[in-house]
């Protein structure tokens, strides 16, 4: 069987575009295997898609991140998961951090400098420790660097939020005012159409699918459509 490459791809809400990540990995990677996820969390811990990819992946297999930010924004963890995932076989491949992809951590534990027998390898062993410590280093590094950023960008959003308040904007969308967006038309139009609560004959489950919204999103444009109707009468 042949070895299989994934693309892993994660967003942390709906509103965030996640085609480019899928665009910078199918560049280099027109084969792969897309892994979508949308989790908000900075644990592993509840990642389905991720949960199950870890699970299926198998030695000789490639997983291939935008960023190490993808794979976790926990630094901690993140350097966990590598270390199983190259004990297992598993090449990772980070597009924006390349100098901490799994083949350069193997040259690091295989390209050790030769002993030669004499004193001189007492010296010799201490420059092959250094060079895998650096190695582990390097990495640990990308996702304490990746972590930062996050919290760094959560804290000026913060700021820029209570700096909005504080000069009087609103924030967010008014209490009882309904947000109406070219989407939301085009759905609810969907909805009534082929619902068969509406003129059409589908399930729920069905124009779900077919009209590619998230449920949530269903039911509450379906909400919206029964009050608007009640109102009409």
């Amino acid at each position: 069987m042949a070895n299989k490459i994934y693309g892993y791809c994660r967003i942390s809400t709906n509103k965030q575009s996640i085609e480019r990540q899928f665009r910078n990995i199918l560049n280099l990677y027109p084969n792969a295997i897309i892994v979508e996820e949308v989790y908000t969390g900075t644990k592993v811990q509840g990642r389905k898609e991720w949960n199950k990819l870890f699970n299926i992946v198998e030695e000789g297999d490639t997983i291939v991140f935008d960023s190490v930010s993808r794979m976790s924004r926990s630094s901690e963890e993140g350097f966990e998961l590598y270390e199983e995932l190259y004990s297992r076989g598993v090449e990772l491949i980070f597009i924006k951090e390349p100098h901490i992809n799994t083949t350069t951590y193997k040259q690091a534990l295989t390209n050790n400098i030769q002993m030669t027998g004499t004193n001189v390898d007492f010296i010799l062993e201490g420059i092959n420790k250094y060079l895998l410590s650096l190695a582990k280093e390097q990495i640990k590094l990308a996702f304490i660097q990746s972590e930062k950023e996050v919290k760094d960008l959560q804290q000026r959003t913060k700021e820029g939020i209570e700096t909005a308040r504080l000069n009087g904007k609103q924030i967010g969308q008014a209490k009882g005012v309904k947000l109406i967006t070219k989407k939301s038309i085009e759905a609810k139009e969907l909805i009534q159409k082929y619902s068969k609560d509406f003129k059409g004959t589908l399930k729920d489950t069905e124009v779900i699918k077919l009209i590619g919204v998230s449920r949530n999103s269903y039911y509450k444009y379906k909400k919206e459509i029964v009050n608007e109707l009640n109102n009409e009468n």
